[in-house]
């Protein structure tokens, strides 16, 4: 469950691009240049998610995985998790889909509602900065790791996420840090953009495998 609250929380994390020298030294600047040039890439990612300790730990429990990333704004991406184990996340424009393949189970939820309060809302649906700041409050976050750093708090108070960070290095998007309402963290930190040209509605349709478990919660 808390694998599958992080993916959602993070899924439509998209990658950077080359920014003008300008938005080197403003982060806000660099997510707005980001919303308003970005439109279609590839990347492969690394994410690990932190859990607060249980009782009687001395440190948080940590779980890494990896994976390739493929966006189409506004509305469309695909992450293929690779390892520890596979599993398959696709927003087609309508619906949002997980696949895991060790279950043979799909779940299907209206894409809208589903990433509603999300960075898929700031990231993949929003049309410029103002958009985002209908849903987010937005502040210029202190540097840290060597990155520039946008603070985004969503204004709904029942959302599961409480925060989000974004994270550019020399005017590239390099990571993506959500905080959840169970205290968990999850951090993706993106390799280089692939840019494409080629990526359609087609690349992000997804049909359940024959056999698979349909679940529509």
């Amino acid at each position: 469950m808390q694998r599958r609250t992080a993916v959602i929380a993070l899924s439509a994390a998209c990658t950077g691009w080359p920014w003008i020298a300008a938005a080197q030294s403003d982060g806000l600047q660099s997510l707005e240049l980001f919303l308003a040039q970005v439109q279609q890439g590839r990347a492969t990612f690394t994410q690990t998610v932190s859990a607060p300790a249980r009782s009687g730990e001395a440190t948080r429990r940590t779980r890494s995985s990896r994976g390739e990333f493929i966006f189409l704004r506004p509305d469309r991406f695909r992450f293929h998790y690779t390892h520890p184990f596979e599993q398959l996340i696709v927003a087609d424009g309508q619906t949002l889909w997980l696949y895991d393949p060790d279950l043979n189970q799909v779940t299907a939820r209206a894409q809208a509602a589903a990433l509603a309060q999300t960075p898929a809302s700031a990231l993949a649906a929003a049309a410029d900065l103002r958009a985002v700041r209908e849903a987010f409050e937005l502040r210029e976050g202190q540097p840290r790791d060597g990155l520039l750093w946008v603070e985004l708090t969503p204004r709904a108070r029942d959302t599961q996420v409480q925060q989000v960070r974004i994270g550019f290095e020399q005017a590239e998007l390099r990571a993506l840090e959500i905080r959840d309402g169970f205290g968990q963290i999850s951090l993706l930190r993106f390799g280089p953009l692939q840019r494409t040209s080629h990526l359609s509605a087609a690349d992000f349709r997804f049909s359940p495998p024959p056999g698979a478990e349909v679940l529509r919660p």
